[in-house]
């Protein structure tokens, strides 16, 4: 009987039971692909990290991310969480976690020996406009963005729709079905609320219906507001997520650069460890 311990954290949230849920497995050599998918099925987090040595010098471990649909190239949530569960053991300031969409470094914060704050500097993604986005628009039920609805690539793709208000973004009630026939990527919908921003992302074909706090839309929600002048380069964003399904959070995103050239993402946000366990078979 073999044993596979694993480590629950809420991320994007310093008190337990907010923020989204993670499960880190903190040894994965042993486990193959289709049996990573269905633990990740099982637990039923939004994503689960496998942590395995790393195939880069570059690296300090590499992790592998999975929805309980499909693996992710690179997932902000599940790097943030997994930088938390490691930073302990292997007693790191800034920690290498090798991603599918290269090497993620985490810069952790301590006080005294617990760490209370991590930012990772993200991949600069693509972007595109969407060319039809009526479809996309008519599932989530709303009739337009203020700004251009583009598309992001940061090994997961995310949509932008900017709302006129935070009540409109919290009274949303897609079409769930009808949006995963619009589009395989995560669609978020966001309004600024004050001086902070309220989103909320739907991605029904990563097997997440509506997602808690999301760290791979949030370097790109930086740079979509920067390029389109809501707010400027450097300028750092607080982004509220996830009240809407009981699970709040709060994530901080800053984009440098000018124009369309993006020289720099990082996101950051707390974690909590809540529990721990292991699956024998």
């Amino acid at each position: 009987m073999r044993r596979f311990r694993y480590v629950v954290c809420d991320v994007f949230t310093d008190v337990p039971l907010a923020g989204n849920q993670l499960a880190v497995f903190t040894d994965a050599r042993d486990l193959d692909e289709l049996t990573m998918q269905a633990l990740a099925k099982e637990m039923n987090f939004a994503e689960t990290v496998f942590v395995l040595p790393p195939g880069s010098d570059d690296a300090d471990v590499r992790i592998r991310i999975f929805t309980p649909a499909r693996e992710l190239p690179f997932a902000g949530h599940p790097t943030l969480g997994a930088a938390f569960v490691l930073g302990v053991p292997l007693s790191k300031i800034v920690i290498r976690l090798e991603t599918g969409a290269g090497v993620v470094p985490v810069e952790l914060e301590r006080d005294g020996p617990r760490i209370v704050f991590g930012l990772m500097e993200q991949p600069i993604p693509a972007w595109q406009a969407v060319p039809d986005p009526a479809p996309i628009l008519a599932a989530v039920g709303v009739s337009g963005s203020l700004l251009p609805v583009e598309r992001y690539d940061l090994g997961p793709g995310h949509v932008f729709i900017e709302l006129g208000s935070p009540e409109e973004v919290a009274a949303l009630a897609p079409d769930i079905a009808a949006l995963a026939r619009a589009t395989e990527d995560g669609v978020n919908c966001f309004a600024r609320d004050g001086s902070h921003w309220k989103t909320r992302m739907f991605a029904p074909n990563h097997g997440v219906v509506e997602d808690a706090a999301t760290g791979s839309a949030a370097g790109p929600l930086a740079v979509h507001l920067a390029r389109h002048g809501r707010i400027g380069f450097g300028e750092r964003i607080e982004i509220s997520q996830g009240t809407e399904i009981g699970r709040p959070s709060t994530l901080y995103a800053t984009a440098y650069g000018s124009g369309d050239e993006i020289e720099r993402v990082t996101v950051g946000g707390s974690a909590v460890v809540v529990a721990r366990g292991e699956f024998k078979f």
